[in-house]
């Protein structure tokens, strides 16, 4: 009898177990495979610090995959002449994970 209890206790304890692993999916092509992802992504990072007036004045937001990062960048849409008033906002992404590597308005 006490043989029983300690094995349908083992049961019980392993099937708890395995009902608390849980499988961390990692796409194959990295948490942000794609421009679009990325650009979201700098976008929510984006807006609360510059504000979202500032971005919007900055877009269409432009993303360039360099390696395992992606590179996103505003435009600032200055005149021909070149000189422009504002600086350009450009956030540096992992194209692996979706971490933030580097922020600035440049």
């Amino acid at each position: 009898m006490r043989r029983a209890i300690l094995l349908t206790m083992a049961l019980f304890a392993a099937v708890a177990a395995a009902a608390g692993a849980q499988e961390n999916v990692v796409p194959a092509n990295g948490y942000v495979p794609d421009a679009v992802t990325a650009i979201a992504i700098a976008r929510a990072v984006l807006v609360p610090i510059y504000g979202q007036r500032r971005i919007d004045a900055e877009e269409p937001l432009t993303a360039r995959r360099d390696g395992d990062t992606w590179e996103v960048e505003g435009d600032p849409h200055c005149p021909a002449d070149g000189r422009c008033d504002t600086k350009t906002v450009y956030v540096k992404l992992s194209a692996e994970d979706g971490q933030i590597l580097f922020v600035t308005s440049e």
